[in-house]
């Protein structure tokens, strides 16, 4: 969820292509993916789902993260799954950042998703 976040972020479009059909093997559900691709606020979450996007979501906009958002991340991942999750999407950015400035083509005969 957090990488696809971060996809959508950055309108990544190969990233968001691999990304959200591995969400949706996952166990994500298409109307929260549906969602995130339209920079919406997904209802229907999971606690877990919950506290991953609004964690992420906070982070990227607004390059923090309050406490109560901080300490329920905390509280359900641990100190170690809250800098796991920072490194992720960390990670994601560069790579959204790379494949932008290169306009790594999708497939053949997929279509950009992201508008």
């Amino acid at each position: 969820m957090a990488i696809i976040i971060t996809a959508r972020n950055w309108t990544a479009q190969f990233e968001w292509n691999a990304h959200r059909r591995a969400a949706e093997q996952a166990g994500l559900a298409v109307p929260i993916i549906e969602a995130i691709a339209n920079r919406k606020t997904p209802t229907g979450m999971q606690p877990d789902e919950a506290i991953v996007y609004n964690f992420s979501t906070e982070l990227l906009e607004t390059r923090k993260v309050s406490d109560p958002t901080f300490k329920a991340a905390v509280d359900r991942f641990g100190e170690k799954g809250v800098v796991d999750l920072i490194g992720v999407m960390g990670y994601y950015q560069m790579v959204s950042m790379l494949l932008n400035v290169d306009r790594y083509p999708l497939a053949n005969g997929v279509q950009p998703e992201l508008k």
